[in-house]
């Protein structure tokens, strides 16, 4: 919690240690001291002419009774105001019925609270009132109590309390007492979970989902900014492969002594330390073998370059009252007895780093016998420890998913409710896969769960998705941290700063940047301050970043002064964000329509798109025959149209017209030993879909046929056995027997074609290898060609024909997703362009046909 003057002047040392240190739900026991002469001068003169008067008194003795009395009277009402004050605070007090002095019992937001007001002249701290575990008992305290007591036994000579062997009772209650007090602290700050979205703090233990470690071999694509930038850039490589060797958490814990926990933002780098810690206190019954006390120190706390590790340890055991904490510590580091947590190396101020590193280096090596797990960002990982073996957190997989949401769901109503069961199963649908696959990482599956728990539902389209969960994100910082802790967010509201992160976004991705130094972040900002009217002009914008960056976790730092959106999926959603509001469509389509790399940004401006769709997708279609400009690639499109068109399948003439392309292009690999592009074949299989379930998964079996056929034809001259050849044959007559039973052609006879294939499959027979392999792949292609009307010519494209096909189907293909994708589009429209689709246009003009 943040501390000003007015609440450091009034509170003792722990007292501000207990507050610095407290989220705000933490429960504290505090003395306050009440000023009850805070009065004012109207109503200092009103009292003093309501005193009584000697001369209505029979004696000096009974005007001075008198005159105490409605002093107590007084000084009664005056606390009773402040205690009333207090009460109002939902705080718990305990006397100042007759004197000034007041123990109070509340959350430790509300103890700042209360130091606002005016009559509370001192606090200090009396008892941290925190609740135990469950399973964190008496039991578990005296396991630590032990431990302690054996580490001060072991260098008895250094204490003074110790004498003769042994401890004075008082001694060991006060031992007890401190480890109490240490088990206590290390849950209130370590052992309860409130993340954002979350009604309550909840026990860690509670909701905790298992981590599953990557060894050091497995993360090798984390040691460079290019390696890291090349994996954001491939979709297909953000997730790590299911061969990828993986241990669990507790285990690599178990066995490796210093420990790098490396992983993304919201990978649970922190989580799993806290965890580890919390194993630990719970001795014999906990997870974690090794005997140690957990010390948990958070490194960006490390600006001060005089600030010690062994300080701060010390500082852990003193403020739990430990006799003689320093002593203390350096015997528990001596032997061995630690389990030395340091969280977020990312996090240690960038000028401070170097300095930080050669703390950790040193005070490792002086101190080699106790345990060290250290967390950090993957990419701000610098390979710096030598000693310490390197992991990372990997993605959830399906159980760890299902588990997560059941510990997310797990109040009481939400138990009635099977809440848990009901968010599974739908993530598990066909149509919420694009949900399912952010599910992969912790930070993107808590979006989930925040959306779910707003609507019980998941949206259809990832712009939706994307957006409310970016706006639970902004808006639940506005109504949680943000105006208490930040004068920033009190003035930039969430629409201002979505706009502005939209702006970084997109002049981002457009520069082909998922990485920005900082200095460019913060001229943005600055930049966008003073261009927009309805943005309050005096912010500074190194205090906006700072306050995105630190406090929110959307911009996050990947190495020193480099940051990145925490994920790619946020550059993508505000890009498409601020294309949309822009209306910038002609430039999208006609600079990035092939771009692969902009092919989730157009499904996410489809997407967003609430008017409709119409505009984006007659664009494209526009631009998309463009690349239809030569003789070759007309006649392609021609034999497509002219094969499929009047056949009896009811498949839609466009779906048709894919299937002939792809069956084309499985030809075209046998004959070239080149692929002309498989874009055809999705485009077929999302019209056989929309036929029926059953006709696309036969289609997909087709597809999967025709390339076994035609790897055989092109790899027949390796192998002379005539078993191969006649194996090539069987698949060929397979496939076109398959295809047949699709009935999407119109001039096609089937039975002639297998009848060639069956003549050519008995001359290998009979022949055995004496027909020559050239002979035998000539004979088998030629008969397709026959039967499917294709030339050689349509086959003889140039590299920039085949490229210009390829960018053709891709952009075809993508009209379709953005379709789908949209909110709204006109039947009148999508229509039309099915209707052109993969057709040959006539005199080259889009609508004229």
């Amino acid at each position: 919690m943040k501390l000003d003057k007015r609440h450091i002047d009034k509170i003792d040392v722990l007292l501000e240690d207990a507050l610095l240190n407290a989220r705000g739900d933490e429960l504290l026991k505090v003395v306050i001291v009440l000023d009850s002469q805070r009065e004012n001068r109207e109503t200092l003169s009103q009292q003093l002419s309501q005193q009584p008067k000697p001369s209505e008194f029979p004696n000096r003795i009974a005007w001075r009774k008198a005159l105490i009395a409605q002093q107590q009277t007084q000084l009664a009402k005056a606390i009773g105001d402040q205690i009333q004050g207090l009460k109002d605070l939902s705080l718990t007090t305990h006397g100042g019925i007759t004197t000034n002095i007041v123990v109070v019992e509340g959350a430790a937001r509300q103890i700042l609270r209360a130091l606002e007001l005016p009559g509370v002249s001192h606090a200090s701290l009396n008892q941290p009132l925190v609740r135990l575990f469950p399973d964190v008992s008496a039991e578990t305290v005296q396991h630590l109590a032990e431990m302690a007591i054996e580490i001060y036994q072991e260098n008895a000579n250094k204490f003074l309390f110790w004498k003769n062997n042994s401890l004075n009772e008082r001694t060991r209650q006060s031992i007890v007492q401190a480890s109490q007090q240490y088990v206590q602290n290390y849950i209130a700050l370590h052992g309860k979970v409130k993340v954002l979205g979350m009604r309550h703090a909840v026990d860690l233990d509670s909701i905790y989902t298992a981590v599953q470690l990557l060894d050091e071999w497995d993360i090798w694509r984390y040691e460079s900014l290019y390696a890291l930038e090349r994996t954001f850039r491939q979709r297909q490589q953000r997730r790590q492969s299911k061969e990828t060797r993986k241990q669990t958490g507790i285990s690599v814990a178990n066995q490796k002594k210093y420990l790098m926990v490396l992983g993304g933002p919201g990978a649970g780098k922190s989580t799993f330390l806290r965890k580890m810690g919390l194993e630990a206190l719970k001795g014999k019954k906990g997870q974690l073998k090794h005997q140690c006390i957990p010390v948990f120190i958070e490194l960006k706390q490390f600006t001060d370059s005089n600030i010690e590790i062994e300080t701060q340890v010390a500082r852990e055991f003193e403020s739990c009252g430990f006799p003689s904490p320093k002593e203390f510590t350096a015997s528990a580091l001596e032997q061995g007895r630690l389990l030395i947590l340091l969280d977020g190396l990312d996090e240690v101020p960038t000028k401070n780093m170097d300095w930080v590193i050669e703390r950790i280096h040193n005070f490792v090596k002086k101190f080699h016998k106790n345990r060290f797990i250290i967390s950090c960002r993957t990419a701000a990982y610098r390979l710096a420890f030598d000693r310490f073996s390197n992991v990372a957190i990997a993605d959830f997989d399906d159980t760890q998913i299902e588990q997560f949401i059941g510990n997310w769901f797990q109040s009481e109503a939400d138990k009635q409710a099977r809440t848990a069961d009901r968010c599974w199963k739908l993530l598990q649908k066909r149509e919420n896969a694009d949900a399912k696959e952010l599910a992969q990482t912790p930070l993107l599956l808590t979006f989930l769960c925040l959306v779910y728990d707003k609507s019980q539902n998941f949206p259809n389209n990832r712009s939706e998705l994307y957006g409310k969960a970016l706006r639970i994100l902004l808006e639940e910082w506005i109504t949680e941290k943000r105006v208490q802790r930040d004068e920033v967010f009190q003035e930039l509201d969430a629409q201002l700063e979505e706009i502005l992160l939209s702006e970084i976004a997109y002049q981002g991705f457009q520069a082909d940047k998922l990485f920005f130094p900082q200095r460019e972040i913060v001229e943005q900002i600055k930049t966008f301050l003073v261009g927009n009217l309805n943005a309050p002009q005096h912010l500074d914008g190194e205090a906006v970043f700072n306050a995105m960056a630190v406090q929110q976790g959307i911009l996050v730092e990947r190495a020193q002064n480099v940051y990145s959106f925490s994920h790619l999926t946020l550059q993508e959603y505000l890009t498409a964000e601020y294309i949309e509001y822009n209306r910038l469509f002609e430039q999208l389509v006609t600079k990035r329509l092939i771009n692969e790399r902009w092919h989730e940004i157009f499904l996410l401006v489809a997407g967003l798109m609430r008017g409709g769709v119409d505009e984006l997708l007659l664009l494209m279609e526009k631009e998309a025959q463009k690349f239809i400009n030569t003789s070759n690639l007309l006649d392609l499109l021609r034999w497509a149209d002219l094969i499929t068109a009047g056949s009896e399948s009811d498949i839609k003439p466009v779906g048709k017209r894919a299937i002939a392309i792809a069956n084309a292009n499985a030809i075209a690999y046998a004959y070239t030993n080149a692929y002309l592009y498989t874009k055809a074949n999705d485009i077929a299989y999302t019209y056989t879909n929309a036929y029926t379930k059953a006709y696309a998964d036969a289609y997909a079996t087709f597809i999967a046929d025709a390339y076994i056929y035609a790897y055989a034809d092109a790899y027949v001259y390796a192998d002379p056995d005539a078993i191969v050849y006649a194996n090539m044959i069987t698949n060929s007559i397979i496939y076109v027997g398959k295809l047949k039973k699709f009935k999407v052609f119109n001039d096609v006879n089937f039975s002639i074609l297998i009848a060639r294939l069956e003549a050519i499959k008995i001359q290998i027979t009979e022949n055995n290898i004496n027909i020559v392999p050239r002979i035998i792949a000539n004979s088998t292609i030629q008969a397709l060609l026959d039967a499917f009307h294709l030339t050689d010519e349509m086959f003889n494209l140039s590299q920039t024909e085949a490229k210009a096909l390829e960018n053709y189907l891709y952009a075809n293909d993508l009209i379709i997703q953005c379709k789908k994708a949209a909110v709204r589009v006109s039947p009148q429209t999508w229509e039309a362009i099915e209707h052109r689709m993969l057709r040959l246009p006539k005199l080259g003009a889009i609508g004229d046909w």
